[in-house]
């Protein structure tokens, strides 16, 4: 039986991002679930010409003037176990996400993890950046144009957010969202890749990082360190020869991965974070 699949993606101001994750997602063969955490730029504008083709619900979440990543974490738990699709991603609007190289759409591929009996995927992150050869990708062609890379994986499974529905109740927000747990979690043992565009100009990244209010409950177990604690000042572009050179999908390189982003290696957090 063909698997249905649902991606849950939250935003908040993502103009920049939202219309090359969606038009991804669906590629992929997922249906999305949208929660909108009171966005104030054309996120929305542009993510209800979706709607109907794909895009299936957008719903508002309030923001209250902060950043409140358990709670949005939790709200994609709850719509995760109220939907009728077989699997559930939680999935950021700068990630794009991809099957392994011998599957033509990530729904495909889950159709053989799910007939070999494993109840989830992990991701391999491969970060995309500006330089300082080229330091402004602010456009709609930054996968175009943004094309230097390093691998991360701070752990072993350091994005498995990709998980077969059933009956037990399911934690993603311990990890921050990286990592799904739940009783009877079987990994399929080779990572999927995914592109993961962390900021597209040292203005986006102080938009981003340095310029969010964070949730004080949050702060003070910890979370958000590195980037509550960032400055303007602190954002330093790498060279290109600091970096990998993306040429296809097909040849990104996990080799010798970073264990921490080089933006944000002066801080440290406790895991719960989202970057």
């Amino acid at each position: 039986m063909q698997q249905s699949a649902l991606a849950i993606l939250a935003t908040f101001n993502e103009e920049r991002f939202i219309r090359a994750c969606l038009e991804n997602l669906i590629r992929q063969g997922f249906e999305v679930y949208l929660i909108d955490n009171e966005s104030t730029d054309r996120t929305l504008d542009v993510a209800r010409e979706y709607v109907g083709h794909g895009l299936i619900h957008i719903e508002s979440l309030a923001r209250h003037g902060i950043y409140s990543w358990e709670r949005i974490l939790q709200r994609k738990v709850e719509i995760a176990r109220d939907c009728e699709h077989d699997w559930v991603m939680h999935v950021d609007a700068d990630e794009i996400r991809l099957p392994p190289p011998d599957f033509g759409t990530i729904r495909e591929a889950i159709e053989r993890v799910d007939s070999e009996g494993y109840n989830a995927i992990n991701f391999v992150e491969f970060c995309f950046v500006p330089t300082r050869e080229a330091p402004d990708h602010e456009h709609p062609d930054f996968q175009k144009t943004m094309r230097w890379y390093y691998p991360l994986r701070p752990c072993m499974h350091h994005r498995l957010n990709l998980w077969k529905r059933g009956d037990a109740q399911v934690d993603l927000t311990s990890a921050g969202g990286h990592r799904v747990s739940f009783p009877g979690l079987h990994v399929w043992p080779a990572d999927f890749p995914m592109r993961h565009y962390l900021f597209l100009s040292a203005a986006h990244a102080k938009a981003k990082w340095v310029d969010r209010i964070y949730d004080p409950e949050e702060l003070k177990r910890g979370w958000h360190r590195s980037r509550a604690e960032l400055r303007a000042t602190d954002i330093a572009l790498q060279s290109c020869r600091e970096l990998r050179l993306y040429r296809s999908d097909a040849e990104l390189d996990a080799s010798d991965p970073l264990s921490s982003h080089p933006v944000l290696t002066r801080h440290t957090d406790t895991e719960p974070r989202e970057v």
